[in-house]
């Protein structure tokens, strides 16, 4: 079980905190859905209602599908795109898929390479991709999730204003919709350009995610 737990403490610890984070949320939005609802002369709901409601499956929707696309894009654009000097790029004039050889797949893949790795045709296409492909079709569910949940929770405020429902179209192309979309999407291109960029000139010692120290400002595609 030690093993287990220093072998895995990354994913463990970050799905931990995502437990923790998703439990706070949900009990100060219960909190705060009930505060409105009391300010408007509404009846309070149970913690379990607020649980399955369309209001708390938006609010987690929105954020889940905004990460996905930002590891999503991340994942393909570092393909063809460098930024020279930052670990996080490959270095300038290796942009592209790669040769076989350099990516141990075909004939050239080796005794420990996955056996989908060594397989040619559509099966070794798909695994060749495999990781930006799922990362994107989390990003389109979470994104589905988002907008059936968020046209639910309009509705119902159109109605308490005694305004017409819209349809699932309608709701998608609303200012609604785009305006809680576009806040999510701001924030992780903003992040990933800001860690592209920092991490140039910025150290963190012992970090993956950061070049060792004393290594110039101008190598690319190294990490501690």
């Amino acid at each position: 079980m030690r093993r287990f737990l220093r072998d895995n403490a990354l994913t463990l610890f970050f799905l931990a905190i995502l437990l923790l984070a998703l439990a706070g949320q949900a009990v100060s939005g219960w909190y705060g859905y009930n505060d409105d609802q009391l300010a408007q002369a509404g009846a309070e709901i149970s913690f379990g209602r607020y649980l399955t409601s369309s209001q708390f499956a938006v609010d987690v929707a929105e954020n889940w599908q905004s990460e996905y696309l930002q590891f999503f894009l991340y994942i393909f654009v570092t393909v063809w795109l460098v930024q020279r000097g930052s670990p996080e790029s490959k270095k300038p004039g290796e942009e592209g898929e790669e040769s076989d050889r350099e990516q141990k797949t075909g004939r050239h893949a080796d005794a420990g390479s996955p056996h989908w790795a060594a397989a040619g045709g559509l099966r070794g296409a798909l695994f060749a991709r495999s990781l930006g492909l799922v990362m994107g079709a989390i990003f389109l569910v979470s994104w589905l999730a988002q907008s059936i949940a968020g046209r639910v929770a309009y509705n119902a405020e159109q109605l308490a204003d005694y305004e017409d429902p819209v349809t699932w179209s309608g709701y998608v192309t609303s200012a609604d919709f785009w305006n809680r979309t576009l806040q999510n999407w701001q924030s992780e291109f903003l992040a990933v350009a800001s860690m592209a960029a920092l991490s140039i000139y910025l150290r963190q010692r012992g970090s993956s995610q950061s070049k060792p120290v004393g290594t110039s400002d101008e190598a690319t595609g190294v990490e501690g």
